[in-house]
């Protein structure tokens, strides 16, 4: 199954350049191709080609997820790391041999 997605209508703009960027690596020459042949049967094999086209465009037209949010590490896992670094260095000094 064949489909130009960039000339569906009822896309917005913002839409069209969505499906542009998110699906410009599996369109050849503008149109974005779906095969299908786990079924015997010619009918069920194009409609689970329609199903699978659909979850694509779905999945290309979803919004981006919102950004991470930055924290900053807590006061009890910073002095951990701290008290780690210490307790490291304290045995690579216990190992050194004073000849």
């Amino acid at each position: 199954m064949s489909v130009a997605p960039l000339d569906l209508p009822g896309l917005s703009d913002p839409q069209r350049a969505r499906l542009a960027a998110r699906l410009g690596a599996r369109l050849v020459d503008g149109v974005l191709t779906i095969a299908a042949s786990e079924h015997r049967q010619q009918l069920r094999n194009r409609q689970a080609a329609r199903e699978r086209l659909a979850a694509v465009l779905r999945a290309a037209l979803a919004p981006p997820a919102p950004g991470r949010r930055r924290t900053k590490p807590t006061r009890g896992s910073q002095e951990r790391r701290i008290e780690a670094k210490k307790q490291r260095g304290q045995l690579k000094k216990q190992r050194r041999s004073w000849d």
